[in-house]
């Protein structure tokens, strides 16, 4: 057969024309992000365009904030352990996503977040939508970019997501110019990276395991301190191994619940402001206090000075910032919590001495178990969240905003298995529970997310319950509605006399009608009766749902160690 003489068709090389924007959505289908947060503005128009021929690509989750939107890919990180992916235009779009940034720092989320920002040649100027994304968010980032040539993006991405999720996690923001990402080019851009600057240490130094090891032998009090950092590690089956050789008492710290489980016979419960009394004696008591994967930050130490005044510490930690950053250490093990866990776990267990200190452990489990008020009409919250994990079985993923609410969680809801705990630690942000439930549910489609919200925080970021009717997402939001502020208004009562200064919410939404005027159902519940009727067929159904529980409003959160107090020195251990 003859070849053919007719000149080729042109569309070879239009296939090569690209955009910035297309290479940013190339980067990011070769890091096999399934799911992208945001919200589109002029300054990322050309990114949403390649979004959009792109067609099928991602699954984007347009949020109604920009606050909303990120808490959400909070909430997504935290659950599925990838790194959550937001898009923000420039200006007020980039601004509305700095409360989730910080809070992703503190609590070492996983996220890569693009802003979009005017083109190169007006930055400085004061341009419509410009902001200064780097200097905004440099003390909030574990690293952020401003993208200065096309050619670097691929490499900048790809440098962002290996950033993000290895080390101690945290967020990286990309900001990416307008020209650069609506540029067309006709050349291959390479995207290898190298970071020389950056090789966190992921493996323990053998030495520092032995020493703890024999420490481990020579102590009469040990107590383990686990933190979120075996959860990021994957670490707990390697911690249940740990514990079962040495036979050890282990407490958490808020972030790090569902680490260890909560119904196991050595665990003492939650440590800190809201800790249990066993747990807390047992730290101020201890003669080796091992933390792993823990920060030593003020809410769960107390007093500094009398924070654990007779032990030895030994601190295993990814992040040698944190190491000795509060605590004086003398065992530092820098390394990845799952990586220190298998080298102690190698080594031979010993049998330690310690058995009259496990027995008044026991003792102080037995004696000074948690306790609240009783009703047979009123809602107690305590009764409310132990309503909440009878009728899940303990299994469901359970989020929340910061307060009074976040604590009778934390207290009554026992995670017995990891990745089922999603709340704002380290800043305390209110507003994030909801939208944290919807990036978890769509990270967990098939488990039970139930939102544990105030009334206050819900308020900040209602507005997403557009996306529950939208995607048919059966989020469970449960209001702890007091009416109040809650936590504002207890330290009020216990700390201020009284002076309920802007505490108390006195006009409300109905949030019935609010549900329902989103298209989802709705109820009320103002007794006990209510709650033990309809509450379990409500939280086991498939449909979303908002759940206004009326409950007590001068219920406080007991124990409780009141500030510049050491843990030894709680109040309210002992029902009245």
């Amino acid at each position: 057969m003859r070849a053919s003489t007719e000149p080729k068709p042109a569309e070879d090389k239009q296939q090569t024309i690209k955009t910035g924007a297309d290479l940013l959505v190339e980067a990011l289908i070769e890091q096999k992000v399934e799911t992208i947060f945001g919200y589109p503005g002029g300054a990322v128009l050309p990114i949403y365009d390649a979004l959009y021929r792109a067609d099928g690509s991602f699954d984007h989750v347009l949020p109604r904030h920009e606050q909303g939107g990120i808490h959400a890919a909070e909430g997504y990180a935290r659950v599925s352990r990838k790194p959550g992916v937001v898009i923000g235009t420039s200006g007020p779009g980039a601004t509305n996503l700095i409360t989730g940034i910080a809070d992703a720092m503190m609590d070492s989320l996983p996220l890569v977040i693009f802003t979009g920002q005017v083109a190169k040649n007006v930055i400085g100027t004061d341009a419509f939508q410009e902001s200064d994304v780097m200097g905004i968010t440099t003390p909030i980032t574990k690293h952020n970019y401003q993208v200065q040539d096309l050619e670097e993006l691929p490499r900048i991405v790809n440098e962002a997501f290996h950033i993000a999720a290895t080390g101690r996690p945290g967020p990286v923001v990309v900001d990416i110019p307008k020209d650069i990402s609506a540029t067309v080019f006709e050349r291959d851009v390479k995207n290898e990276f190298h970071l020389p600057g950056y090789q966190p240490t992921v493996r323990p130094n053998p030495l520092q395991i032995n020493k703890l090891r024999e420490a481990l032998i020579g102590a009469r009090k040990p107590v383990v301190l686990t933190g979120a950092g075996i959860l990021h590690a994957g670490g707990t089956e390697a911690l249940k191994s740990f514990v079962s050789n040495y036979d050890l008492p282990v407490t958490s710290t808020l972030l790090g619940l569902g680490a260890f489980p909560g119904d196991h016979h050595r665990f003492l419960g939650m440590a800190g402001m809201h800790g249990t009394y066993a747990a807390n004696m047992a730290l101020y008591e201890c003669d080796l206090l091992i933390n792993i994967g823990g920060r030593f930050d003020d809410r769960l130490t107390g007093n500094l000075q009398h924070f654990a005044p007779n032990a030895r510490i030994a601190h295993i930690d990814i992040d040698p910032a944190e190491i000795g950053k509060n605590v004086p250490t003398e065992i530092p093990i820098v390394s990845d919590a799952r990586k220190a866990l298998d080298k102690l776990n190698e080594l031979e267990p010993a049998t330690l001495d310690h058995a009259e200190w496990v027995e008044k452990l026991e003792s102080n489990k037995q004696n000074y178990p948690l306790w609240h008020n009783e009703s047979e009409d009123v809602i107690l919250p305590q009764y409310l969240l132990r309503k909440v994990h009878q009728f899940t079985d303990g299994e469901a993923v359970v989020t929340t905003d910061v307060g009074q609410h976040q604590m009778w969680a934390a207290q009554y809801y026992t995670f017995n298995r990891p990745d089922r705990w999603v709340t704002s630690g380290g800043l305390g942000t209110m507003g994030f529970g909801f939208p944290a439930a919807i990036g978890a549910q769509i990270a967990d489609k098939d488990s039970t997310v139930v939102a544990i919200v105030g009334d206050g925080g819900f308020q900040m970021t209602m507005q997403e319950m557009s996306l529950l009717q939208e995607r048919g997402l059966p989020v469970k939001i449960i209001i702890v509605n007091n009416q109040a502020l809650g936590m504002v208004r207890q330290w009020q009562e216990k700390f201020y006399d009284k002076r309920y200064s802007h505490s108390i919410i006195d006009t409300q939404p109905d949030f019935v009608k609010m549900a329902e005027a989103y298209g989802l159902h709705g109820y009320k519940m103002e007794n006990i009766q209510e709650i033990d009727r309809e509450l379990g067929d409500i939280l086991n159904n498939d449909k979303p749902a908002v759940i206004d529980c009326r409950v007590v409003q001068q219920e406080n959160v007991y124990p409780m160690i009141a500030p510049g107090k050491g843990s030894h020195e709680m109040i309210g251990v002992s029902k009245p």
